[in-house]
């Protein structure tokens, strides 16, 4: 079926005649009666009862008449999605993020971008490195935040902050003092970490062990979270993001400890598959990221 010859039929079956069809169309009446001729041609049956005055519908006129409609609606409905998407006011962002930055910078960026721009749905997936570029190679998501990085030929990866890893005890722990801390005097204290295959983790036992500490953790814990807390009650320090640790330094429930010779910073990537073009929603997110990494 031809869809301009349908698009004249629904013109003029609406005005009642050719010429208010024509007119409609900002083309000629001969041109009109001429496409809708074909048309009527094509399908194999009369849609109009030419009368001495205007034209009536048909029996098939009036049940293609109704599927016109519908169909030229529903065109109407995806170019209106298309102006919604373009303009950011409709769509969806499927977000993977590794732990630090998924906890402690995007909650900020979706929660302002969501304020801008309601419509679009935003999906956030926490999980490892190499979680997240699986998910990127599938499909299943559309953008990738994380502290490291596996290197895929296929994957663009761009720094878009960094960030440092501190020393955090309690306020009143004995390593805290009028001098940074010693790295000798840090290999004595007991250190608790992430466990294995953490991304924090191996990059304070890189940063030590490249300064010639054994590292030994006194305890290992699952989350972030149960550190913090540990480490407040005095039970040991660890070495944090300070992404992650701007709530409890601003409350005084945990404190940094300065140590010598010791500075740990490492960047955090954007990652997404290479010669793909964001949307428009994930175009106007990005700089909520940025916006929700606090300078340092």
């Amino acid at each position: 079926m031809n869809l301009n010859h349908l698009a004249i039929f629904r013109a003029v079956a609406a005005a009642g005649s050719v010429s208010g069809g024509a007119r409609e169309l900002h083309v000629s009446q001969s041109a009109v009666s001429k496409q809708l001729g074909e048309f009527e041609r094509t399908l194999g049956v009369a849609l109009f009862q030419r009368l001495p005055r205007g034209m009536r519908l048909t029996e098939a006129g009036r049940l293609l008449f109704g599927y016109a409609n519908r169909l030229f609606a529903i065109e109407a409905e995806a170019e209106q999605a298309l102006r919604d998407l373009r303009r950011v006011a409709r769509g969806r962002i499927a977000i993977g993020a590794s732990r630090t930055i998924g906890a402690y910078v995007l909650p900020k960026a979706l929660a302002a971008y969501r304020r801008e721009h309601p419509g679009v749905e935003l999906s956030l997936q926490v999980e490892n490195t190499q979680a997240i570029e699986d998910k990127l190679l599938a499909g299943e998501i559309d953008i990738g935040f994380a502290e490291g990085i596996e290197r895929s030929d296929v994957l663009d990866y761009q720094v878009f902050a960094q960030d440092e890893l501190v020393l955090i005890a309690a306020p009143r722990h004995p390593a805290i003092g009028p001098k940074p801390l010693t790295l000798a005097a840090l290999a004595k204290l007991p250190l608790l970490m992430h466990e294995t295959g953490s991304g924090t983790r191996a990059v304070t036992e890189r940063a030590l062990t490249e300064r010639g500490l054994v590292v030994r953790p006194a305890m290992t814990l699952a989350s972030t979270e149960a550190i913090k807390h540990t480490v407040a009650t005095g039970a040991g320090v660890a070495i944090l993001s300070a992404l992650a640790v701007r709530t409890e330094l601003r409350a005084r429930t945990l404190a940094v400890v300065p140590v010598k010779d010791l500075r740990i910073v490492r960047p955090l990537y954007r990652v997404q598959l290479k010669n793909m073009w964001p949307s428009p929603s994930l175009e106007a997110f990005l700089p909520f990221v940025r916006q929700a990494v606090p300078a340092t």
